[in-house]
């Protein structure tokens, strides 16, 4: 499973390519650790969901479409199969929607600038 790390301070936010074992600094400050799919928010709204058809992955966040407000935006989806990892930038107001090339037994990630990561498996 992929690791991503956040920096409370600024933001930031990282993914690790690979674990060398040292800790992670953003701003002096350790960075943490992201869990997925543990922050108490509407799952609706933040669970990946993902349709399979004619070789490629469309997502969209959340059943009901999740907020793109400035202060509030899906900053990033992520599709992991073994060693790779994809990954599409969000901007506030824009859909978040993406097509990823179909890969079986990969994990989807979204990204909320407030309520964290969330994921999804694609077998």
């Amino acid at each position: 499973m992929r690791k991503f790390y956040l920096c409370k301070k600024c933001g930031n936010v990282v993914s690790l390519l690979v674990d060398g074992g040292g800790s992670l600094l953003c701003c002096s400050e350790p960075m943490e650790e992201l869990t997925v799919n543990t922050v108490d928010a509407a799952l609706e709204k933040h669970i990946p969901h993902c349709d399979v058809r004619d070789g490629k992955i469309v997502v969209r966040v959340g059943e009901v479409m999740h907020p793109m407000d400035n202060d509030h935006y899906i900053n990033f989806l992520a599709l992991e199969h073994d060693d790779t990892i994809e990954i599409h930038n969000f901007k506030p107001n824009e859909e978040p929607i993406w097509t990823f090339n179909y890969i079986e037994n990969s994990t989807v990630y979204a990204y909320c600038n407030k309520h964290g990561l969330w994921k999804i498996e694609i077998n």
